[in-house]
């Protein structure tokens, strides 16, 4: 990144020497823009590396207290994360982290809450996607069944299309609705890589409801 940005700072100067005679004090005022959005540039560059690196500090902090099964020290470090750093990465992957080791501990709510934040404030698809999947299954468990459908039923990346439905088949089952889980699961498998060893489970489970398994896209591009 230094060096394009020394490139450009010299491309710059070549061209304000060319014109300078003929453009004068023009050329002046152009210079101060450039080089001040240059200095700009550079002192968030800077500004972002810092931040990148505290908020690294703080997640180790958390991971550390998750790993002891520390509760009320993981839940200070996320607070920190979130408070200091909430535009880092480091703040979603907390989040996840965190909501991980309170769920583990029994606290759904505040479980919840973290993986909440993280689909409300992260800004990649990636860990959003998996806090919307944890977070409906803990709304299932605490039997919250169209909440947890209706949060399913939001966008997701396609990577993750086959969880999903997976995770829908699971909750409609514990409905008592069998035929729309089974259809569920079938739509899991199609959206499961044939080589997932977790493509495995979902086909148990549509066996034990006597279901067939759909034909693996290998199998279905043979044909």
């Amino acid at each position: 990144m230094a060096s394009n940005l020394d490139l450009e700072e010299q491309e710059q100067l070549a061209s304000l020497k060319h014109f300078w005679s003929k453009y004068g004090n023009l050329i002046s005022w152009v210079a101060i823009v450039v080089f001040g959005s240059i200095g700009a540039w550079n002192g968030w560059t800077w500004w972002q590396s810092r931040q990148g690196a505290q908020a690294s500090v703080l997640h180790g902090e958390l991971e550390r207290a998750a790993q002891a099964g520390e509760v009320d020290r993981v839940q200070r470090a996320l607070k920190d994360l979130r408070e200091q750093f909430g535009s880092t990465t480091y703040a979603q992957q907390g989040g996840l982290l965190a909501a991980q080791t309170l769920a583990q501990a029994g606290k759904s709510d505040e479980a919840q809450a973290a993986l909440q934040w993280v689909l409300d404030k992260g800004d990649d698809a990636g860990y959003q996607a998996v806090a919307r999947l944890r977070l409906a299954s803990l709304m299932a468990d605490a039997k919250k069944y169209d909440e947890a459908l209706a949060l399913l039923a939001g966008k997701l990346p396609t990577e993750f299309s086959g969880l999903a439905a997976d995770r829908r088949g699971d909750i409609l089952l514990l409905q008592g609705k069998k035929p729309e889980a089974m259809a569920a699961y079938r739509q899991a498998l199609t959206g499961l890589d044939d080589r997932a060893d977790y493509r495995r489970l979902v086909e148990v489970k549509l066996a034990a409801l006597g279901g067939d398994a759909p034909p693996s896209a290998a199998v279905a591009a043979a044909r």
